[in-house]
């Protein structure tokens, strides 16, 4: 498919998905290769016969909201966002928990692809902060729309390329090598639950100390989306929480009951209703 029929076609396409076009130009190859296949798979000329295909066929709108899923990730992504939540937010977030009588964070990592996000909270908590607070507890909550993803994720084996920016010695302590592959050890997979949950339709119980929602919600949803799934987070949020996204996001316009923690990271902390 030539990239020209692709972008018009999402240009088309993804306002009526509720997704902005900005966020996908710079990773458009993805989703152009899957709606490629799709063609092929139906035996469509181009994206003009798949627009008419999809107003007969309206349940194809799911397959192709399926097919605009971004699945790109690896360990310790934004290195400074990580040394942030060690150095300050972590502390903070364990420090509030001992004060209202609790040695449990709950951590939820949305859009967490095939698992590389909320792995390295594993990591990073088993090997630098317990070491600080050595009676504390985390329940990291990691979900995504996808099914396929949640199948990797629960697998936990990556290539090297996924884990090439994680420092040597957690890479050596938290992984086998198998096969070519690098597999995640089970204390390091144990702390971490992964439900198949689609942000917009869905909210989980309970309250959370810590929210990462990187290059998600803020990066492919369109306004109105991202207000609503900002209600649905900040519900989620106890008084204090911290919510993390991704360096290149912002939070829409007017947004009240946060305000920044940590300058240039993205790291917000609720300060009342929002």
């Amino acid at each position: 498919m030539r990239d020209k029929q692709c972008v018009r076609f999402l240009q088309w396409a993804l306002p009526q998905l509720h997704l902005r076009w900005p966020g996908f130009r710079k990773v458009r190859g993805q989703v152009c290769k899957r709606l490629g296949r799709r063609l092929r798979d139906l035996g469509l000329a181009d994206t003009d016969e798949y627009r008419r295909y999809l107003e007969v066929h309206t349940d194809e709108w799911q397959r192709l909201d399926a097919m605009c899923r971004i699945t790109i990730s690896r360990f310790y992504r934004d290195k400074g966002v990580f040394t942030a939540l060690t150095q300050q937010v972590l502390p903070a977030l364990l420090k509030a928990a001992h004060e209202r009588g609790d040695s449990r964070l709950r951590i939820w990592s949305a859009g967490c692809g095939s698992g590389e996000e909320p792995y390295t909270l594993s990591i990073l908590l088993r090997c630098e902060v317990r070491s600080q607070f050595p009676g504390a507890a985390f329940d990291i909550v990691a979900t995504d729309a996808d099914s396929d993803m949640i199948h990797r994720a629960r697998d936990a084996r990556y290539e090297f390329g996924s884990l090439k920016d994680l420092p040597e010695r957690w890479r050596d302590a938290a992984f086998d090598h198998e096969n070519g592959a690098y597999r995640l050890k089970s204390e390091y997979r144990h702390d971490v639950r992964f439900l198949e949950e689609d942000i917009r339709r869905t909210r989980l119980e309970g309250l959370f100390d810590l929210v990462l929602c990187r290059n998600l919600v803020f990066t492919y949803f369109d306004h109105a989306l991202q207000i609503d799934s900002l209600r649905q987070i900040a519900a989620s949020m106890r008084p204090g929480a911290a919510l993390v996204l991704g360096v290149h996001e912002r939070l829409p316009i007017h947004t009240e009951g946060l305000s920044t923690w940590v300058d240039g990271r993205r790291i917000y902390r609720r300060t009342g209703d929002a």
